[in-house]
C-alpha cells in the first residue's frame, strides 16, 4: 500500500490467532453524523477478509451497523464459512471497547472467471442500463467542502455535478436523487476494496427531502475492477416511509463500465 489516505487509514495488521487484525479508525472519514462513515469501516472488513480468501475478489459484501464507529483502536476479526470450487464466502466482526460495531458478510471469486462455460466474461451479457450522461469533469461543479459540515470525508473525495443541488442553495429539489462524478481528492485510483467505502461517501439523497440519515445496513455488489479515472455516480431513493429509506448507487468507470452497485437501508434523522 502506497501513502494515500485511504491506505494509511484502511490498514489492517495481523494480531494474536488467525484471522485476527488490529486497526485504527481515524476521523478523517467521518460522516455527515459526525461518526466514522460507514463504507470506510466496511472497506476495513474487506481488506482483513482479503487477506485470508482462497480467491482475490470481493463480488459481495454486506455490513450491519450495531453501532456508531469512533476515532481510535478497533479489532477485526475474520472467518472463512465456506469455499468453493469458484466462490469462498467470510464473515467478519469490527469491534471498539469489547463491543461489535460493524458485522460483514462477503463472498470472494475471481472475476471475469465466470461460473462455468458458456457463462464466463465472454459468454451471457445483458445491459439494461447506461452510465449517467454528464458533462467532463472540467465543466462541472463542486461544493464547497466546508458545505459538509462534520463530514471530514467531503475532505478526502472529490465530487462534482452539472449544477449544484438543492439543498445546497437551501432550496431541496423534493427529487432525492442525483448524478456525479467522484474520485479521490489525492489522486488514488479506485478498485475493489475501495468500492465499499465510495459508495457510503456522498451526502444522503433524502437532502433533498430536507431530511438526514444514517446508514443501517449496507450492500455492495462489485461488477468490474475499475479502469483508472473520474467515476460517474448514480444516487437514487425512491421510498421513504415509516422513518427509513433505501439508497440505490451505481458506479461506472472511465470506460463505461458498471463496477459497483449497492443499497442500503438508513434510519430518517430531524
Amino acid at each position: 500500500m502506497g501513502d494515500f489516505a485511504f491506505d494509511q487509514d484502511s490498514r489492517v495488521v495481523a494480531a494474536g490467532s488467525p484471522g485476527e487484525f488490529a486497526a485504527e479508525l481515524t476521523s478523517r472519514w467521518n460522516g455527515t453524523a459526525g461518526a466514522v462513515n460507514g463504507g470506510y469501516m466496511l472497506a476495513i472488513c474487506t481488506r482483513a477478509l482479503a487477506l485470508g480468501m482462497p480467491f482475490p475478489d470481493p463480488v459481495v459484501v454486506s455490513g450491519f451497523f450495531l453501532r456508531p464507529g469512533t476515532a481510535g483502536p478497533a479489532a477485526v476479526s475474520t472467518s472463512v464459512i465456506r469455499s468453493g470450487r469458484s466462490t469462498a464466502f467470510g464473515e467478519a466482526a469490527l469491534t471498539q471497547d469489547g463491543k461489535d460495531v460493524v458485522r460483514v458478510t462477503a463472498a470472494f471469486a475471481r472475476l471475469g472467471a465466470g461460473p462455468g462455460p458458456g457463462v464466463g466474461a465472454d459468454g451471457l451479457v445483458f445491459l439494461d442500463g447506461t452510465p449517467p450522461a454528464l458533462p467532463p469533469p472540467a465543466e462541472c461543479v463542486g461544493v464547497p467542502v466546508g458545505s459538509f459540515g462534520l463530514a471530514s470525508i467531503a475532505e478526502r473525495i472529490e465530487f462534482r455535478s452539472a449544477e449544484l443541488p438543492g439543498w445546497f442553495l437551501g432550496r431541496p429539489s423534493g427529487r432525492p436523487a442525483s448524478e456525479f462524478w467522484m474520485r479521490f481528492a489525492d489522486g488514488r485510483e479506485a478498485d475493489l476494496l475501495s468500492l465499499p467505502l465510495l459508495v457510503d461517501s456522498t451526502a444522503p439523497s433524502v437532502l433533498e427531502l430536507g431530511a438526514g440519515s444514517v446508514t443501517i445496513q449496507l450492500t455492495v455488489h462489485l461488477r468490474a475492477h475499475p479502469a483508472p479515472g473520474w467515476l460517474a455516480c448514480r444516487a437514487t431513493t425512491r421510498f421513504v416511509r415509516n422513518g427509513y429509506h433505501e439508497e440505490d448507487f451505481e458506479v461506472w468507470d472511465s470506460a463505461g463500465t458498471l463496477v459497483a452497485q449497492s443499497r442500503q437501508l438508513a434510519l430518517i434523522l430531524p
